[in-house]
């Protein structure tokens, strides 16, 4: 639904570009007219863990010290979608007319959730919810294929990879109990993205609505010996992101 939402709204942009075709076409600010532009962004983030869990991942958790079970037995692991936003730079470099590469540093604030069911006799320990808190830095490095100008349109794919880099504390929760540690992901990982996007080109400015997939590379988990994380092999960070671009 929210995929579909956002290709929705790229086509509403790029069809209101097509509606002003006729008229001469927009000098969109000279972003076009040197071989190096530079803007920036707003984005909306949306994003999830794809799991994958040890053999043996619904077995209680055993407190390491006493040998006494901490958890009921697991029943399900979960990662629902979670919301963030990201404001960045863009700088880009022109290789051909329809060719380009570009950078979007961007500085993303982005929370992700595993939801843990548990068959226990207390209603409060049945559900846990872990929230990993996440402010990060992000340095995609992207290649722009661009089609040919339509009055004040462009449509465009792109591809590329990112490197992203976590800004938070490397052990917030040291000084927590077993039952109040989270999961930790790698604070530097890497992934590929792909996307689509349209420029359409105003008096003084460009703007480029854009929806972009991202997957990480290999696993980015950091195992530990807690409930939170002994049910879990690994995990992969997969993002969707809808972003407007203004050069």
């Amino acid at each position: 639904m929210i995929k579909s939402f956002y290709t929705a709204l790229i086509f509403v942009f790029c069809f209101t570009g097509l509606a002003f075709g006729q008229r001469p076409p927009a000098w969109g600010g000279g972003a076009d007219l040197n071989d190096f532009s530079f803007g920036f962004s707003f984005s909306y983030i949306s994003s999830y863990l794809k799991i994958n869990k040890q053999p043996d991942w619904t077995t209680p958790f055993a407190d390491p010290e006493t040998g006494a079970p901490l958890t009921g037995n697991a029943t399900s692991i979960s990662s629902p979608n979670s919301p963030g936003f990201a404001v960045g730079f863009l700088a880009r470099y022109r290789l051909t007319d329809h060719l380009e590469a570009r950078v979007t540093p961007s500085l993303v604030f982005a929370d992700r959730k595993l939801i843990y069911t548990y068959d226990s006799p207390d209603p409060e320990t049945q559900v846990i919810t872990k929230q990993i808190n996440t402010t990060g830095f992000d340095l995609p490095l992207q290649l722009k294929l661009k089609s040919d100008r339509i009055g004040d349109l462009r449509g465009y794919m792109i591809g590329g990879v990112k490197l992203s880099q976590s800004l938070g504390r490397k052990n917030p929760d040291a000084d927590k109990g077993l039952l109040e540690k989270t999961v930790k992901i790698d604070r530097t990982f890497a992934s590929y993205e792909v996307g689509l996007g349209c420029d359409i080109y105003f008096e003084f400015f460009k703007l480029s609505p854009e929806i972009k997939i991202s997957n990480s590379f290999g696993n980015v988990l950091v195992p530990e010996n807690h409930p939170a994380s002994y049910p879990l092999s690994g995990l992969r960070l997969h993002t969707l992101q809808f972003s407007l671009y203004f050069e």
